[in-house]
């Protein structure tokens, strides 16, 4: 595939939002009724309607770009397939399960634009929140406040444009703020953080769910999110692009620290740093 230009850039953005406003919509439906129905995946992690839907809808959605899809529910492709792709779409239909459960808000749709290994363009959707954030370049990274989730979604990219807020967004604060995940943990991001107080003085943890974290550091909320456990390629692409897109860098953790990598043989990310200041 060569290389798509600024309009048709453009155009694949919207494709985007639409689709994740979509799948918001769905899941909103799940989220609020009186039965969520959850069941256990093969790897006892939790699996809910809204997974599906918001999968089936999203792979809709993006079918009419003719672009590959890899997708949490989709894993399963194999290596020597996608590994001639130039530019795929990278999916996670419902991202941060267990808060959808415990009926938190702090859940989000996400969707990236993968170009020879690195996003390059993303959307995050946390439905529950009403709140949108995405990348695309060379405009840089923004949010969109109280944008309901819609089953017909379809707007257009000058409807966008008036709600845009750039971010980061200005936020006054002494101590150094470490976004954590509110569901998962380690014992050796306890020690990183210890070292952080050794280091730089007093730390104020922020737990938050999903890809959230990732905006949190996007936003100016936050100066550093170390993920020193298990994650995978859907849960970082479209944050990833958006902490990007905020000036800020996704790097590997350790001496070499190179830049978070996508459509690796094992789908598995390493341990990666993210800091802003």
């Amino acid at each position: 595939m060569s290389e798509i230009v600024q309009d048709e850039l453009q155009r694949l953005l919207m494709v985007a939002v639409n689709a994740v406003l979509r799948a918001g919509g769905l899941i909103m439906e799940v989220y609020t009724a009186s039965d969520m129905q959850v069941h256990l995946k093969s790897d006892s992690t939790p699996l809910t309607a809204a997974d599906r839907l918001a999968h089936d809808s999203i792979k809709a959605s993006l079918a009419k770009t003719f672009i590959p899809v890899l997708s949490e529910e989709g894993r399963n492709i194999h290596y020597d397939e996608r590994r001639s792709w130039e530019y795929f779409w990278i999916v996670d239909p419902l991202d941060g399960t267990k808060e959808f459960i415990k009926r938190n808000g702090e859940f989000t749709v996400n969707i990236a634009l993968i170009h020879e290994g690195f996003p390059v363009m993303g959307v995050i959707y946390a439905p529950a929140l009403q709140t949108l954030y995405l990348s695309m370049p060379p405009h840089g990274a923004h949010r969109v406040l109280e944008l309901a989730p819609d089953k017909g979604a379809n707007y257009g990219f000058d409807d966008i444009v008036p709600r845009l807020q750039q971010l980061p967004q200005p936020h006054g604060r002494g101590s150094l703020v470490v976004v954590l995940s509110r569901s998962h943990t380690s014992s050796e991001t306890t020690a990183y953080i210890e070292l952080l107080r050794q280091q730089r003085g007093p730390v104020e943890l922020l737990p938050v769910g999903s890809s959230l974290k990732m905006c949190m550091l996007a936003e100016g909320r936050a100066d550093i999110y170390p993920r020193l456990s298990p994650s995978f390629e859907w849960d970082t692409a479209a944050g990833q692009a958006i902490v990007e897109g905020a000036g800020f860098r996704v790097l590997e953790y350790g001496p070499a620290g190179g830049r978070l990598r996508y459509n690796k043989e094992s789908l598995q990310n390493p341990w990666f740093v993210i800091s802003t200041r």
